[in-house]
């Protein structure tokens, strides 16, 4: 498991950073490859950037890995039109996972908590159809991500979910049992439970996660061994206790029975 490489789509949002900063320090990964409008802040060793325009994305610019991780995402007043919406939350994915659909076994994407294409909300019916068309590509395995708001420091101030995260910081507590899953997410947690997803998830064509699996999800602690004392690993009373009894000479060498072979042997000649 600690072979795996991944490409990450979209590494310079919220969570695309905080991912790309998770799978980087991780012993899992040995290479990370960002696929990104623009340099990151971040460096490091594993890490490779390519810089590349959504609009011209080849074949070639997805190579073989292990786990393709999309983290596009934009909303309708920065895009500034619902095409330009669409074509960052729907297009681009679609075109992405088309393309990686012979080089990657596992395409991880995040969605919303109320995607439904038939959603009267636009935001939510324009992610229930993403998810609905990339299930139609028949995917190796698809696995989708429904986060609740998300919460982190944001490169742009967003005035709408900043409002929502501090009225959700207060609220969190009381949204127990079914409503677990309209908590607030940090943005740090989500890229680990992606990273969560990509090495123990369920290995189902098809698997989507809410919000309060999101929040759950961490990686296993490792159980150590209490270390062997030295009395355990120089036992020589045992080796005592289990030693053979002694070899009967007249039994390995049974000289009259070699005897009696060597005359038959004699007499066939």
């Amino acid at each position: 498991m600690g072979m795996r490489s991944a490409i990450v789509v979209g590494g310079t949002g919220l969570v695309g950073s905080n991912l790309v900063n998770v799978l980087c320090n991780s012993e899992e990964y040995v290479s990370v490859t960002v696929i990104a409008r623009r340099k990151l802040e971040f460096d490091h060793p594993k890490l490779t950037v390519k810089i590349r325009s959504f609009n011209e994305l080849e074949e070639k610019d997805i190579e073989f890995a292990h786990e393709i991780f999309c983290c596009l995402g934009t909303t309708r007043k920065k895009a500034g039109s619902k095409a330009e919406f669409e074509k960052v939350d729907v297009e681009y994915p679609l075109q992405i996972a088309s393309l990686a659909k012979k080089c990657a076994m596992h395409f991880i994407i995040i969605s919303a908590m109320g995607a439904n294409e038939k959603s009267k909300v636009y935001y939510n019916q324009v992610k229930g159809k993403l998810e609905k068309e990339l299930m139609a590509l028949e995917l190796p395995q698809l696995s989708i991500v429904r986060p609740s708001l998300l919460v982190g420091e944001r490169k742009e101030f967003r005035f709408g979910e900043k409002m929502g995260e501090l009225v959700l910081k207060g609220v969190n507590p009381l949204l127990i049992g079914p409503m677990k899953k309209y908590r607030s997410i940090e943005a740090v947690q989500l890229a680990m439970a992606m990273k969560v997803i990509a090495l123990f998830g369920k290995k189902a064509p098809v698997t989507i996660y809410d919000s309060a699996q999101l929040a759950g999800l961490k990686m296993p602690v490792k159980k150590e061994e209490p270390p062997v004392s030295r009395e355990e690993l120089f036992n020589w009373d045992k080796f005592k206790e289990e030693e053979l009894d002694p070899i009967d000479d007249e039994v390995v060498f049974n000289r009259n029975k070699l005897q009696a072979m060597q005359v038959k042997n004699e007499s066939q000649q």
